[in-house]
């Protein structure tokens, strides 16, 4: 029996960066091909954003459906570090009959901004090589034993220790499975304890075991550790907002409920506190909303001044549309954005991919999704992409290659890329289809 790991392949899954040297855009780089003039813009935006640039700014990206706006979103936040928060939601999405537009809102670009919080913390760290539990009645169930006490010692390469511990500590032990040979930390404050794994030289129990390997610490038990969490403030907001009364904790609903102003406003002067005292810093990630057309005015006016807060995520918008009516009103606009707010924008153009771009983002995306296509197969799905779309021909790997494996065969011919692009339709032929056939379905 082989067993695989579940692996979710995404629309985007390939993209890892911008795919610039030195300055210059590779025509085929980090899962990117073509789009030079349009990733040598990114880059560049990249670089204000790192250098502080771009406060009270945003950027939209304008082209055609399938030219790489939301790939090109994605590479920027790949640009600005592992760590960096990434938010990508519809225009449609802020309209929601549970909470306000602007709530929906604010959620997102409070999601799309990080905090990574480092605390120094006093920990005990050692290997356990000894452990004596003392058991006792349990206070309402006399029949049931527990845990009240125990003696643990601990031992570095250079000291060994023994203390007395509490019950809790000790429960806390026996819920994680800690034995004797086991590396751990115990925090001097709280009690807490964190299993490392299993010391190189203790006594092996098993053959076989999950257990990770690591070596017995160095220098005194008692040493000062660095804990790195990495929150985003919407997340601070939620427990904030969860650390009222019992009831509202219970009872609260959580997402569903709104969070006031002076939660937010709290979490914000706690998160500028904790940056002037070097405690934690601020990881401005990217909010991307596509199809922007369809906000309405007020949330157009809400962006507008969300952008010039101190506390504000980089926003990248996509557009498909020249001009269209603002939602809300009865004028039109360029992209379908109030002309004060685009005034505000950085504007990167996406162009339609040539054949030849087309034929190494289906190579890419094959390689990405496993399948394996002969020479043939791949300039048929060119041809395809060319004439009808790149993403209908790239939505026709995962299908050949089913079909291949149902032959018998690993790998995807141009006649099996023509028996799957005849069960699934590209859109030009479903509506010359339906158009045939309108005036029978109008009777």
């Amino acid at each position: 029996m082989s067993v695989r790991r579940f692996e979710r392949i995404g629309a985007h899954s390939h993209i890892k960066g911008l795919g610039v040297r030195n300055g210059k855009p590779q025509p085929v780089a980090d899962g990117f091909v073509g789009q030079v003039e349009a990733r040598r813009a990114a880059y560049i935006v990249v670089q204000m954003i790192k250098a502080g640039k771009m406060a009270g700014r945003g950027v939209l990206l304008a082209g055609p459906p399938g030219t790489g706006k939301t790939a090109l979103a994605v590479a920027i936040a790949r640009e600005l570090g592992e760590d960096t928060p990434f938010v990508a939601i519809s225009g449609s999405e802020i309209y929601s009959a549970e909470v306000k537009k602007t709530e929906v809102l604010m959620r997102a670009l409070r999601s799309a901004l990080g905090v990574r919080v480092k605390e120094y913390r006093r920990v005990y760290e050692g290997m356990v090589k000894r452990l004596e539990i003392r058991f006792d009645k349990h206070p309402y169930n006399p029949w049931t034993q527990v845990p009240v006490e125990g003696l643990v010692t601990l031992k570095t390469s250079s000291e060994e220790r023994t203390f007395t511990v509490d019950g809790s500590v000790i429960s806390e032990m026996l819920s994680k499975g800690i034995s004797e040979g086991d590396v751990v930390w115990i925090d001097a404050e709280t009690g807490r304890v964190y299993k490392l794994g299993r010391a190189s030289s203790a006594e092996r129990k098993y053959d076989l075991s999950s257990s990770r390997l690591v070596e017995v610490p160095g220098g005194p038990i008692l040493k000062e550790k660095e804990f790195i969490h990495t929150v985003t403030l919407h997340e601070l907001d939620l427990m904030n907002s969860r650390s009222g009364s019992l009831f509202s904790m219970l009872f609260g609903g959580g997402e569903e409920r709104e969070i006031s102003p002076e939660v937010r406003r709290a979490v914000d002067e706690n998160v500028k506190r904790w940056i002037d005292e070097g405690r934690a810093e601020l990881l401005p990630g990217v909010l991307f909303i596509d199809d922007v057309h369809m906000l309405d005015i007020e949330a157009f006016s809400f962006l507008s001044r969300a952008m010039e807060s101190e506390l504000a995520p980089i926003l990248i918008l996509a557009s498909n549309r020249g001009f269209a009516k603002i939602r809300g009103t009865d004028y039109e606009s360029p992209h379908g954005i109030p002309l004060d707010l685009l005034d505000r924008l950085l504007i990167i153009e996406t162009k339609p991919y040539t054949k030849d771009e087309i034929r190494e983002v289906l190579r890419i995306r094959a390689k990405e999704e496993g399948v394996e296509l002969d020479e043939e197969a791949l300039e048929q799905l060119t041809e395809i992409g060319a004439e009808r779309s790149l993403r209908y021909a790239a939505q026709l790997l995962t299908p050949s290659k089913i079909v291949a494996e149902e032959r018998g065969s690993k790998v995807v011919t141009a006649e099996i890329v023509r028996y799957a692009a005849s069960l699934f339709v590209s859109v030009k032929e479903s509506s010359a289809y339906l158009r045939e056939y309108e005036e029978k379905f109008l009777k």
